[in-house]
């Protein structure tokens, strides 16, 4: 389940619209055009973000992946992205959590809160994607989804890794991570420069942030 504090809907998509949910602790969501939702919200300030020696190191496995960003709709949709997208989710979280017809409407359709599709390919075969949203000054990494089966390592953090280096490289002043609603969740505290939404203001301490889940 996703910890939701509060949920709104807009029809603003202006970039200073935006920036400014963003700055609130909103995310915008999957369930309909112009949802948001208030929560745990986690995200690097670009500003004081450089590469760990861990961070350099699952960059180094992965040094061979290939990242396009395209923009939404994307015209080049197949079925084959959609049925990935489901058994990963499948099998990360259990059945009925991403369905590939949702995927889809993500991806082709003008119902979608998301303007960009991160394409990771591998010797020019995709193996990994991520939907997001990118304004003038943030990026939001959000509903990554790769092939289970690759022997690459990490490919995980690895994808999530190299889109924070490219939002930085682009002169974003935020990335913002998605939700830290539990202790699984962790796993993105690995970065330098991160700040989390208390409920009430952006927050510094991790210490704090990992008593909270």
């Amino acid at each position: 389940m996703y910890l939701k504090w509060s949920e709104q809907t807009t029809t603003d998509f202006s970039n200073s619209n935006l920036n400014a949910l963003y700055n609130q602790g909103w995310l915008v969501g999957r369930t309909e055009k112009g949802y948001l939702y208030q929560t745990r919200s986690l995200r690097i300030n670009l500003e004081k973000f450089e590469l760990t020696s861990e961070n350099r190191r699952i960059l180094r496995k992965n040094e061979e992946i290939q990242l396009t960003a395209h923009p939404l709709p994307y015209d080049k949709y197949i079925w084959e992205i959609g049925k990935l997208g489901k058994d990963f989710y499948t099998t990360k979280f259990g059945d009925g959590t991403f369905s590939a017809n949702k995927i889809k409407e993500l991806l082709t359709t003008k119902k979608s809160n998301f303007n960009q599709l991160l394409v990771y390919t591998l010797n020019n075969l995709p193996i990994g994607y991520a939907i997001c949203l990118e304004t003038n000054e943030l990026f939001h990494y959000s509903y990554p989804f790769y092939n289970l089966h690759t022997d690459l390592p990490n490919l995980g953090i690895g994808m999530m890794t190299t889109a924070i280096t490219l939002a930085k490289e682009q002169g974003k002043k935020y990335v913002y991570l998605g939700s830290v609603k539990d202790q699984v969740a962790l796993y993105k505290i690995q970065f330098a420069g991160l700040e989390w939404w208390d409920g009430k203001k952006w927050n510094l301490d991790l210490a704090e942030l990992k008593n909270a889940v």
